[in-house]
């Protein structure tokens, strides 16, 4: 028996009709992309390579997940910004936004 994930902590959801959780895609591989809009190096070499495994297998084996991540600029960062992002890297697997640290469940 494999440990089981605990669920992502996150403030909401784009790409997706509604909150997704770890448990509703057991029986999948999840790939977790964690990326900041700000990374060079996410924008360059990792949304390409996760929207890559998005096209190359069947949404019922693999779920592709984003996972936007603050660590710098918080106040640029929002929720705005990153719909504009998303859009504009044409970003079409459901991206969660982290919840800042010290922030608890609602």
């Amino acid at each position: 028996m494999y440990p089981v994930a605990p669920e992502l902590q996150v403030e909401s959801w784009l790409n997706a009709a509604l909150p997704l959780s770890l448990a509703q895609l057991r029986g999948k591989v999840v790939v977790i992309h964690a990326f900041q809009m700000l990374c060079p190096g996410c924008v360059s070499h990792g949304i390409p390579q996760a929207r890559t495994i998005r096209a190359t297998f069947a949404e019922q084996d693999v779920a592709v997940l984003g996972l936007h991540s603050v660590f710098e600029h918080h106040a640029v960062m929002n929720r705005a910004a990153l719909e504009a992002f998303v859009q504009e890297y044409r970003i079409d697997f459901p991206v969660a936004i982290d919840r800042p640290s010290g922030d608890e469940p609602a």
